[in-house]
C-alpha cells in the first residue's frame, strides 16, 4: 500500500518537485514553490461518488459510423454572451470564465443564470458569497430590469458549498440544466490533502467537473480568478482541461467590458462581445464601433481611426497620440491599450525612415475607451496620431488608416481588408487609406474611397490636412 508523501508545485506552471526551491527550475518564477502533502489515490473510483471516465463505453468505433451532426445549443437570450460562445450554449461543455477582481465576472455570470432559468433548473454554487448576498444582487437586477418577473428565478438555485462531495449530491438530486462555480479556487475534493485553491486541488477539481459534464450533459461554468500577471490563477494545465475560455477585460474606471473568447471547441476563437457596466447590469452594446466613437471631437490634432479586427468582428476605435517636449534627459514612452513594443518600432520607423525629431519628445499613445489592440493593422493609425500630434495638423475625419509598418517605412497588408472597409463604410467614413494590394484576392466594397500607399511616406500626405484648410 503506498504512503503519503510531500512534493513541491509551482503555483505559476504546475511542475511539481522534490525540494523546496527558490525559483522554479521550468518557468523561472521566484518563491512560486507550495508544499503539498500527496495522498495514495483511494480505491472504488473516488469512493463511488462519480464514475471516472468521459462515458459508459470505450469501444473503438469507425469514423464513418459516428454521428456528425452539430450539438444542439441552448439558446442564450444575451447576445453578446451567446456570439462569443459560438451561438449558444453546448450540453456538457465546460466553460472558464476569467477576470480581474471587480470586473465583473459574477454579475453577467448571475444575468446568464437568470436568463437560463426560463429554460431549465440552473444551480449556481458559490464559495465565496453567501446566498443572501446573490439574492440581493439578482433582486437589484430584476428591480433595474422593469419588464422581467421575479417568477423567473423558480428554476434558479443557489447553494453555498465548497466541498466537492457535497456539490456533485447536490447536482445528482437536482439535475440541472447548468451548473456555475465560482469559483474553482474555492472548492475542495476531501480525499487530497491539500488547501483549497492549490495546484493540486484547482486541477483536482475541474477534472472531476469536465467528468460530471460529459457524462451527464450538464453545461458547467467555471469561475476563476487570475493572477497580478493577467493569467488564470492556477496550473496551465486548467485551460486545457475545460473547452472553453473566456477573459473579462475592461478597465475598472471604464463602463465598457469586453468578453474574450481565447480558446472554443465549439466555436471561432478571438471573438470580442461588448458590454456596458450599468446600474442594471452588464448591459450589451450591440454596435460597439459608434459607441467607441461617440465622444470623438473631430479635426482634432493626435487623433485617428483604426479598424481592427476581434474574431470575425470589425471595430473601428479611436487612437490618440501627444508629443509633449520632454524635461528629462530620456524621452518618455507611454503606451495605453496598445503594445509597449509596437510603440517603440513606429517610433523609430518615424525618426529614421519620415524624418522627425522625436529624441526630445514625451510620446503618449491611448486606445479610447478601454481597449486593448495587439494586432499590428493600427501601426498607420498610431504613426498617424503621432504626427499629427507633432506637427499640430488634424487628419482627415472621414477617413480611416488600416496598415502595417515595416522597417523601412513600406506599409503591409492585413488580413480581412474588405471587411474592415465595409464597416468602416456603414459608419460613414468616406475614406479609407491602405497598403497598396499586390495580391487581388478580396473584393474591396465601392461604398467607400480607398487610397492604395505603398509607404508610411505617402500615407501621412494623404492623411493630414494642410494648414489652409
Amino acid at each position: 500500500m503506498s504512503k503519503s508523501y510531500v512534493r513541491y508545485v509551482c503555483k505559476e506552471c504546475g511542475k511539481a518537485f522534490a525540494a523546496q526551491m527558490g525559483r522554479c527550475p521550468k518557468c523561472g518564477a521566484w518563491n512560486s514553490m507550495e508544499e503539498e502533502v500527496v495522498a495514495p489515490e483511494p480505491s472504488a473510483n473516488g469512493g463511488g461518488k462519480l464514475p471516472r471516465g468521459l462515458g459508459l463505453t470505450s469501444t473503438p468505433r469507425r469514423l464513418r459510423e459516428i454521428s456528425g451532426d452539430a450539438e444542439e445549443r441552448m439558446n442564450l437570450p444575451i447576445a453578446e454572451f451567446a456570439r462569443v460562445l459560438g451561438g449558444g450554449v453546448v450540453p456538457g461543455s465546460v466553460v472558464l470564465v476569467g477576470g480581474d477582481p471587480g470586473i465583473g465576472k459574477s454579475t453577467l455570470t448571475l444575468q446568464m443564470a437568470m436568463e437560463m432559468a426560463r429554460q431549465g433548473t440552473v444551480l449556481y454554487v458559490s464559495g465565496e458569497e453567501s446566498e443572501r448576498q446573490i439574492k440581493m444582487r439578482a433582486t437589484r437586477l430584476l428591480r433595474e430590469q422593469k419588464d422581467r418577473s421575479s417568477e423567473t428565478l423558480d428554476d434558479l438555485l443557489l447553494v453555498t458549498e465548497t466541498n466537492m462531495d457535497i456539490i456533485f449530491q447536490h447536482v445528482e438530486k437536482v439535475k440541472p440544466c447548468l451548473l456555475i462555480v465560482d469559483s474553482i479556487q474555492t472548492v475542495y475534493m476531501p480525499n487530497a490533502s491539500s488547501m483549497a485553491g492549490s495546484v493540486t486541488q484547482v486541477r483536482e477539481s475541474a477534472s472531476r467537473l469536465r467528468e460530471l459534464a460529459k457524462s451527464t450533459g450538464i453545461a458547467v461554468f467555471i469561475i476563476g480568478h487570475v493572477t497580478k500577471e493577467g493569467a488564470i490563477a492556477g496550473p496551465k494545465v486548467l485551460e486545457h482541461i475545460v473547452d472553453t475560455v473566456l477573459y473579462l477585460e475592461g478597465d475598472r474606471f471604464q463602463s465598457y467590458r469586453l468578453l474574450r473568447c481565447v480558446k472554443n471547441r465549439f466555436g471561432a476563437t478571438s471573438e470580442v462581445g461588448v458590454f456596458e457596466m450599468q446600474e442594471r447590469g452588464m448591459v450589451e452594446v450591440s454596435n460597439p464601433s459608434e459607441a467607441f466613437l461617440a465622444e470623438r471631437m473631430v479635426n482634432t490634432p493626435g487623433s485617428a481611426i483604426a479598424v481592427t479586427m476581434e474574431g470575425t468582428r470589425p471595430l473601428l476605435v479611436e487612437i490618440q497620440g501627444l508629443a509633449s517636449p520632454t524635461s528629462f534627459g530620456n524621452p518618455r514612452r507611454t503606451a495605453n491599450g496598445m503594445d509597449f513594443n509596437r510603440l517603440l518600432l513606429v517610433t523609430a520607423v518615424l525618426t529614421r525612415r519620415a524624418g522627425l525629431r522625436l529624441g526630445d519628445q514625451d510620446l503618449f499613445v491611448n486606445v479610447v475607451g478601454g481597449m486593448t489592440i495587439d494586432e499590428p493593422a493600427a501601426d498607420l493609425a498610431m504613426a498617424s496620431a503621432i504626427v499629427s500630434s507633432v506637427r499640430d495638423l488634424p487628419l482627415r475625419a472621414d477617413t480611416v488608416f488600416i496598415g502595417e509598418i515595416g522597417l523601412s517605412g513600406e506599409l503591409r497588408s492585413v488580413g480581412q481588408t474588405a471587411a474592415r472597409l465595409r464597416e468602416a463604410a456603414s459608419l460613414g467614413f468616406k475614406t479609407a487609406i491602405i497598403p497598396h494590394q499586390l495580391r487581388r484576392g478580396e473584393v474591396l466594397p465601392n461604398e467607400i474611397k480607398i487610397i492604395e500607399t505603398r509607404s508610411l511616406h505617402q500615407a501621412l500626405e494623404q492623411g493630414l490636412l494642410a494648414k489652409n484648410t
